[in-house]
């Protein structure tokens, strides 16, 4: 029997093509091996693709589609559907019933050959038949051994009319034209084998990925200098044009396949507006500053897993995470390298930046539309000193619901408590003004902070959205002091894919945070209230350049009249690898 499936496979036309079609996708598989990296492939792709890159809550990410984020927005836990296994096949009747084959396909006869008339080629249980995707030795020999196996049929039926002594001629005549391809497509296959058993042997890691950013940024400021914080308004503006950098490597690390360790270096000097001998206020900082120390150190280092049979996910983090690595924004514009230009832009900053560097988190998704996620973070979990530590120093405990009603619509609400120790108080995140980021003082505060976002995709070129805060701040030193309440939001545009795919267009309004209530003390209200307008356009030359021209203004900086208005220009290159 097995002689006779031999010469038929031989003689027959159809598995000719069989064999013909699967060689030319193994060619095809061949050419874009190195631009296999796609955005947040990461080791976790398994828990946060369907298919092929569709994620729960994706209006979030709907602007930024090119590979290698650097930003490290935490990871969303997928619903049930994304751990069914979307690549079994079933068999189909006929050509029609594979939605993407149309009769104008050059290769349509030949399948409705093969599907009506042999009844040997599989179809996706959506209905598809994927010309055009990458072959696995898997799907290859499942497909060989159906045709094979119809063949077997057909032979012992001695059904004539079907496997004629016309095909074998045309198999033999096809088999002369064609010697001299098929042997240089042996060639090739056999060379490719040869480089991937190479490319094995000399990878970096097989359990490790690298990929990096480098961030050149040129920025200045225009206008006086603002009053506040002692100091007189009034003196010209005393920054210079400064040509500044970021560099980060992130080395992503499985052990299962569905879990990842990252590791993080990062080194910068960006600078910091905000001095005294400066602009000498917090709304005048970029999205990512630093002291120019040029230090290279560890910026990033946390490891997720799966739990729930892949419906819930943990995540551990040491180092460099912020309450916006455990929650992850879903405004467009979170990325330091790829979005907002300011640190007050990227996201709601009473929220995201509470106290935290290392902390641990559980998220849990109810199904593809609503998210739940809990966690925990401390700045100082390495310091043994009085006041310090996981639990005696300053800390956030959050809580965050997400819903997505559809793809176009998300909205999140956040909780967030954080504690902030004597001398060490920040409730702003180093934005808004002076008064709100510590407003007693330097004395022990507590601070109940709520978030509320919302995006909605218009259009596929125009998303509208937005956020707004609340935090109610009060001194933990035996007072009787009435709680103050602290505002911030922003209106959101953006225009992804603009003039070019893979391009983002955007425009915040916003009112950076300010106290509102100062309880029993008028004097703790900030005077007057500053607006933020910043207006960028990222231009993704390729895949691995983007160059972002962008200017904020700040009206009445320090939410004080008497300022006069600041202005913040940049251009910022990023190129990743």
């Amino acid at each position: 029997m097995t002689k006779i499936l031999w010469n038929t496979f031989k003689q027959s036309p159809s598995l000719l093509s069989v064999a013909l079609l699967m060689a030319g996708s193994a060619i095809a598989a061949e050419t874009p091996v190195k631009n296999q990296i796609t955005r947040e492939e990461s080791v976790t792709q398994n828990l946060l693709q369907n298919s092929q890159g569709n994620t729960s809550f994706e209006i979030a990410q709907i602007v930024d589609t090119r590979p290698m984020p650097m930003d490290d927005p935490s990871l969303e836990p997928v619903g049930v559907s994304d751990l069914e296994d979307g690549d079994s096949m079933d068999q189909v009747t006929s050509v029609t019933q594979l939605s993407d084959i149309q009769p104008t396909d050059w290769a349509f006869q030949a399948l409705q050959s093969l599907v009506e008339r042999y009844g040997c080629i599989a179809g996706y249980p959506d209905g598809t038949y994927k010309g055009n995707r990458a072959m696995t030795r898997y799907e290859f020999a499942a497909g060989l051994n159906s045709c094979l196996d119809r063949m077997t049929e057909l032979i012992a039926a001695a059904t004539a009319d079907l496997v004629t002594r016309e095909d074998l001629a045309v198999l033999q005549r096809l088999q002369e034209e064609f010697a001299a391809e098929l042997a240089a497509l042996r060639g090739r296959v056999d060379s490719l084998e040869a480089r991937t058993a190479e490319l094995e042997t000399n990878q970096f890691s097989t359990t490790t990925k690298l990929n990096g950013e480098v961030l050149f940024w040129l920025s200045d400021t225009w206008g006086e200098k603002a009053g506040g914080r002692g100091l007189a308004q009034g003196e010209s503006d005393n920054t210079q044009t400064t040509l500044a950098y970021r560099v980060r490597l992130n080395f992503d690390t499985s052990f299962t396949g569905k879990d990842r360790l990252r590791t993080r270096l990062q080194a910068r000097n960006v600078p910091n507006y905000s001095g005294r001998d400066l602009t000498n206020t917090l709304m005048t900082r970029l999205a990512t500053d630093d002291d120019p120390d040029n230090a290279f150190e560890i910026n990033k280092l946390a490891y997720r897993f799966p739990v729930l049979n892949g419906k819930g996910e943990v995540e551990l983090a040491a180092q460099g995470y912020g309450v916006d690595n455990f929650v992850e924004p879903i405004t467009p514009f979170e990325s330091s390298g790829g979005g907002s230009i300011s640190r007050f832009g990227r996201f709601n900053p009473t929220f995201y930046r509470a106290p935290s560097d290392a902390g641990v988190r559980f998220a849990y998704a109810f199904n593809d539309a609503i998210q739940v996620t809990v966690g925990y973070g401390a700045p100082d979990p390495e310091d043994p000193q009085e006041g310090k530590g996981i639990f005696n120093g300053a800390h956030s405990g959050f809580g965050q619901f997400t819903i997505e009603p559809n793809d176009r619509l998300a909205f999140q609400v956040g909780y967030v408590r954080a504690y902030h120790p004597k001398g060490d108080v920040n409730l702003t995140g180093s934005t808004g003004s002076f008064k709100a980021r510590d407003p007693f003082d330097g004395r022990r505060t507590t601070a109940d902070n709520i978030n509320f976002e919302a995006q909605w995709r218009v259009t596929d070129g125009f998303q509208i959205g937005g956020w707004a805060g609340t935090s109610f701040a009060r001194p933990e030193d035996e007072s009787d002091d009435d709680d103050i309440t602290i505002l911030t939001g922003a209106l959101t545009l953006a225009f992804p894919d603009l003039l070019k795919e893979g391009s983002l267009g955007g425009i915040i309004v916003g009112v950076p945070p300010i106290i509102t209530d100062g309880g029993d003390d008028d004097d703790l209200k900030d005077d007057d209230t500053s607006i933020h307008i910043e207006a960028f356009y990222r231009f993704q030359v390729n895949d691995y350049i983007a160059i972002t021209p962008g200017m904020f203004v700040i009206t009445n900086p320090n939410h004080i009249e008497n300022n006069d208005t600041l202005w913040v220009g940049t251009v910022r290159t990023q190129f990743r690898f």
